[in-house]
Order: C-alpha cells, then sequence, then structure tokens
C-alpha cells in the first residue's frame, strides 16, 4: 500500500486579470496566474528574493466567483491540486505544463479598500449547491460540562479528554 497527497496551499498575488469561459453554456472555467515570492538572507546577510509563477485553474461556482472580484495584483490564498496537462505543439513536439485545479480561494486584503477580504469559496462537491462560507464551516464548540476533563470558561475552547 502507498500513500498518495496531492494538495497545495498557495498565497501569493495574482498576476493578471482572470479569464472566465463558458464551457457547456454553464458551466464557467477561470484561468489566472499567481506569483509567490520568497524573501532571505543569504550566507553574507544579503537581502534575496525569488518568485514562483503559477498558473491556475478553477472550475464552477468559485470561477465566477474569481472572474467577479479577482484582478491583478490582488493577494490570494489558493488551495487546490497540481495538474499536469500535455500536449503536441504545432511541430509535432511534447510539451507540458503543471498547474493548480483551485478547489477553493481566500480574497487577502482589508475590505476597506473594496476588496471581498476574508471571503473564502469553495467549489460545491455537487453543481447545484452554494459554497459555503468560512463562518458556516467553522466547527462549533462545546459548551463546557462539569465534571472529569471539563474545560473552564478562560481556557482555550479546544476538547480536551482525560483518560
Amino acid at each position: 500500500m502507498s500513500a498518495n497527497v496531492n494538495r497545495v496551499f498557495l498565497i501569493g498575488n495574482c498576476t493578471r486579470d482572470p479569464q472566465v469561459k463558458m464551457i457547456s453554456g454553464d458551466r464557467a472555467v477561470a484561468n489566472f496566474g499567481l506569483a509567490i515570492n520568497e524573501r532571505w538572507k543569504d550566507k553574507d546577510g544579503q537581502q534575496k528574493e525569488s518568485t514562483v509563477f503559477v498558473d491556475c485553474e478553477a472550475w464552477g461556482r468559485t470561477a465566477e466567483l474569481v472572474g467577479q472580484y479577482v484582478i491583478k495584483g490582488k493577494p490570494l490564498f489558493v488551495e487546490g491540486k497540481l495538474k499536469l496537462d500535455t500536449w503536441d505543439d504545432k511541430d509535432g513536439g511534447k510539451r507540458s505544463k503543471l498547474k493548480v485545479v483551485v478547489d477553493s480561494v481566500q480574497f487577502l486584503g482589508s475590505k476597506s479598500s473594496g476588496d471581498a477580504g476574508g471571503e473564502d469559496h469553495h467549489e460545491p462537491a455537487a453543481p447545484a449547491a452554494a459554497p459555503a462560507s468560512a463562518q458556516a464551516r467553522a466547527p462549533q464548540v462545546p459548551k463546557p460540562v462539569a465534571g472529569k476533563g471539563a474545560a473552564v470558561e478562560d481556557e482555550i475552547p479546544f476538547a480536551r479528554f482525560d483518560p
């Protein structure tokens, strides 16, 4: 048995306005780029920086929301999976490109600047389902109950289990 995981979590800035197309007249697909910057100091203390550019593809309601709210330069948190596209170019050569198929996007930034900051949009499991808001997905913490292992009100509200 082998374990496999294909999950990507990225925070970066949108490199171009998303291109949204309708497939089969009723399903949206949005393509956009993400630039992820990394900064560090080398062994001599010099500041270094590199940027990774990633192509992203969102589908359904997520694609529609990306097309509506995302513009070039907007900071985003993207969650998805890697997909390798392969094709033959016009000269008959093999080409390939790695991209992220987006499952969810969180728009980062301040709401006061007109952003949809803090909103979390997920691709629904079924096409007719509406995306869940971040608040609706937050786990509900049970109220403390007296007895062994009961939480005190000023403690952090995590579940405690005492044997």
